[in-house]
């Protein structure tokens, strides 16, 4: 397939919980009050080391969006969505924007507890 590159961000970073690739600069953060089916989720402005799936319509807590799945480049974890469109006016700010699902990042604070339950020979 190839070598996957990615994107060093410089600064605080939230990272992928899953394979502590990094995602999103803290400075990049416009709101930690968006929710998903999972709980909590966080808006960026930008994104790094994504791929980004097939736009979708979907009907989310504010109304009917044009959005496609965020996956981590590196382990391929799906781990929010892109907003490519909104359908009302007042949702139009969130067009080009990302949302990251709390549960599948972590930031600073979370690594330094980081425990890996696997060990590295049992691993799937």
């Amino acid at each position: 397939m190839g070598r996957i590159f990615t994107v060093e961000l410089d600064g605080r970073v939230y990272r992928c919980r899953f394979c502590r690739t990094q995602l999103a600069l803290a400075e990049d953060l416009i709101s930690k009050s968006f929710h998903c089916r999972h709980g909590k989720a966080y808006l960026f402005n930008h994104a790094a080391n994504i791929s980004v799936g097939d736009e979708e319509e979907r009907v989310l807590f504010s109304g009917m969006h044009t959005v496609a799945d965020i996956f981590c480049c590196c382990c391929g974890q799906n781990v929010g969505w892109k907003y490519v469109a909104a359908q009302e006016k007042t949702q139009k700010y969130k067009e080009g924007k990302f949302v990251l699902e709390r549960g599948r990042i972590a930031d600073g604070t979370d690594l330094e507890f980081y425990v890996d339950a696997h060990p590295s020979s049992e691993r799937e």
